[in-house]
């Protein structure tokens, strides 16, 4: 089960430090994303096996204006999607009628909420405090978001309020089905589960929840989840379309696998673009399936793979295949593929493996010296999957060239059969272990030393 958080309370708060306190991050992972409003930020907790959607809402606002009631219609939209609500106020500020206006809309929804004092770093004789407690609210907990005080502890609080994403439901590889309403997610599934199980028609976004599918083929258990189709344009009015698109998330982050499927007769368009550098930050393979080719012929079939959108670099690292759902063309290849990248992707490796490949590479081509010094790259070791992660331990590690980081990300990629696997390398400075040390000498060797001083002095008179 993928949960989502969201961050609500009043503007100035503290929501969005919070939001990049938890997130590790400075921005948001989708707050360019076409179809979402400015005003909602997406970014991923993850603590040990525990893994939720964080959703940083604009500040809630009780004034008369169309501006700040959108706003706060897009807040209580990610407060009834959500399965934890954190409830942020200042500490250093007295409890507001926004604050009161929120509390009280909070125990309408009957929902999961934890109260937060924010910006305790903050001298104040506020009584905030005792005023929730007042109202009824015991459990109040207090931090300091841009000091980072007290995180761990609401971090602890979190996970023990999150269920546990490892708890699966179903056994079987989890396929996440995503890609523009149309472009053949139903019918493929379908192809596969042999029954009409999804709705399927002409009007685009007939899926509006995500479905869980199990089927198995081939004696191997398989699990595809279907959503609604991601749209181009987001209607803020409309709530359905923003649970499809936040369930849409969930379905990709609780997949071992993302199946991307575009319509081939409409292209690449940059809501594909987007949508693939949106997955690219679960860290999850991402297939991507171009469907519908028996509307197209050979010789048009090959100008698509010719145009430039095929060959960005959006793309040009993602494994690619073109089927056709309808008529069941490429579909038997298609699984095979999706076994493949999965297995790859799921890989774990050893040290010493590791460190044989890293000689073979730095043997072809030498770290580059940066300021006179040659960048030692000592050792390297396995940190983790999803992306697939390498640890790798060199002198100057902050100086070594983006070019010669890229080789190396690419040679691992083809000498380790990663192609299509998202690899993640993390640099950290390795001091060397005998600098400014030397060997202590032995009672013998000092006296050995000392007669060899003497030897040469009287060689040099």
């Amino acid at each position: 089960m993928f949960t989502s958080i969201a961050i609500l309370g009043r503007p100035n708060v503290g929501k969005s430090t919070l939001f990049n306190k938890l997130t590790n991050t400075r921005d948001a992972i989708v707050s360019d994303f076409s179809g979402l409003t400015k005003d909602r930020n997406y970014g991923y907790l993850k603590i040990g096996n525990i893994s939720s959607l964080i959703v940083d809402t604009g500040g809630i606002d009780t004034s008369e204006s169309i501006f700040t009631d959108k706003i706060s219609e897009q807040a209580w939209f990610a407060a009834e999607e959500a399965n934890l609500i954190l409830f942020i106020l200042d500490s250093s500020d007295e409890l507001t009628n926004e604050d009161i206006n929120i509390l009280q809309k909070l125990r309408k929804l009957d929902k999961l909420f934890i109260p937060v004092l924010n910006k305790i770093d903050r001298k104040s004789d506020s009584s905030i405090k005792s005023d929730l407690q007042k109202r009824g609210l015991q459990n109040i907990y207090e931090i300091s978001a841009e000091h980072s005080t007290n995180l761990n502890d609401l971090k602890k609080i979190l996970k023990d309020s999150i269920p546990d994403s490892t708890n699966k439901e179903l056994e079987g590889s989890k396929i996440a089905v995503l890609g523009r309403p149309n472009a053949g997610k139903s019918t493929l599934i379908n192809k596969f589960v042999k029954e009409e199980r999804m709705i399927v028609s002409e009007v685009a976004g007939t899926t509006i929840d995500s479905v869980q599918i199990p089927f198995k083929k081939n004696e191997k258990d398989y699990i595809f989840i279907d959503t609604a189709g991601i749209r181009k344009k987001y209607k803020q009015s409309t709530k359905v379309e923003y649970f499809s698109y936040i369930r849409a998330i969930h379905a990709a982050n609780e997949a071992d696998i993302i199946l991307l499927l575009c319509d081939i007769t409409e292209g690449l368009v940059d809501q594909d673009l987007k949508l693939i550098n949106l997955l690219s930050e679960t860290g999850k393979p991402i297939l991507l399936a171009f469907n519908k080719t028996d509307l197209l012929s050979k010789s048009q079939i090959i100008d698509f793979k010719d145009s430039k959108k095929y060959q960005s670099k959006y793309i040009s690292e993602l494994t690619k295949i073109e089927i056709s759902a309808d008529k069941g063309r490429g579909l038997n290849k298609l699984l095979k593929t999706l076994d493949d990248l999965i297995a790859r992707s799921q890989k774990k490796y050893t040290t010493s493996r590791l460190n044989k490949v890293l000689k073979n590479i730095i043997n072809d081509k030498a770290p580059p010296s940066v300021n006179g010094k040659v960048i030692k790259i000592r050792y390297l070791h396995f940190a983790g999957t999803l992306p697939t992660t390498f640890i790798i331990h060199a002198s100057q590690d902050k100086k070594i060239p983006q070019n010669f980081k890229r080789y190396l990300e690419n040679s691992f990629k083809k000498s380790l059969n990663l192609s299509g696997v998202q690899l993640r390398l993390i640099f950290r400075k390795s001091e060397n272990p005998y600098e400014g040390k030397k060997n202590k000498l032995t009672g013998r060797q000092v006296k050995k030393r000392q007669r060899l001083k003497k030897f040469i002095k009287k060689s040099k008179s």
